[in-house]
C-alpha cells in the first residue's frame, strides 16, 4: 500500500483505486488491436469525440469563410462537411458496435461464472446431503447420547 493511500485513509477520505482488469476484456481488445482496421477506426473514433477536433473544425470554419475561399452559400464547405458526416457516422456506429462486443463478452464470461457456481452448488449440496446421511446412519448405530430423548 503506497504512503499517498494510507494518508487518505487517517484523514478519513475514501481512497481511489484503478478499476481492476477484467480478463475477458482484456483478451478482446488484444484480440481487436492485432488488426488493422479496428486499430485504425479505434484511433479516428477516439480522435473524433475529442475536443482536438472541435477546436479544428472551430478554426477551419473560422479560416474557411473569413478568408472567401468560396462566397455564400458555401456549396463546397458544405458538401466537405456532408461527406464527413457520412463517415463519422460510421465511426460512431463502429465504436456503438465495439462497445456490444465488450458488453458480449462480460456477458458470457459472467454467464460461465454463474454456470460454474451453479454446479459447485450442487456439489456442495450432494456432498451435504451425504454427510446428513451418515450423521444419521452414525446415531442409528450408537443410539441417543446420554440425556438425549429419542425422537
Amino acid at each position: 500500500m503506497t504512503r499517498h493511500v494510507v494518508t487518505i485513509w487517517k484523514h478519513g477520505l475514501t481512497p481511489v483505486l484503478p478499476q481492476p482488469i477484467n480478463p475477458a476484456l482484456l483478451r478482446h481488445a488484444q484480440q481487436r488491436a492485432a488488426n488493422v482496421q479496428n486499430r485504425i477506426a479505434d484511433t479516428i473514433t477516439r480522435f473524433a469525440g475529442s475536443m482536438a477536433f472541435v477546436y479544428i473544425h472551430v478554426i477551419w470554419f473560422t479560416v474557411w469563410i473569413a478568408s472567401g475561399v468560396e462566397a455564400y452559400p458555401y456549396g463546397l464547405l458544405t458538401m466537405i462537411v456532408s461527406l464527413e458526416a457520412i463517415f463519422l457516422s460510421t465511426f460512431v456506429m463502429i465504436s456503438q458496435n465495439r462497445a456490444d462486443a465488450k458488453r458480449q463478452v462480460i456477458a458470457d464470461e459472467q454467464w460461465r461464472t454463474v454456470k460454474e457456481e451453479d454446479q459447485q452448488n450442487r456439489e456442495l449440496l450432494e456432498l451435504s446431503n451425504q454427510i446428513l446421511e451418515l450423521t444419521k446412519a452414525v446415531h442409528a448405530k450408537i443410539g441417543p447420547a446420554p440425556g438425549e430423548s429419542v425422537r
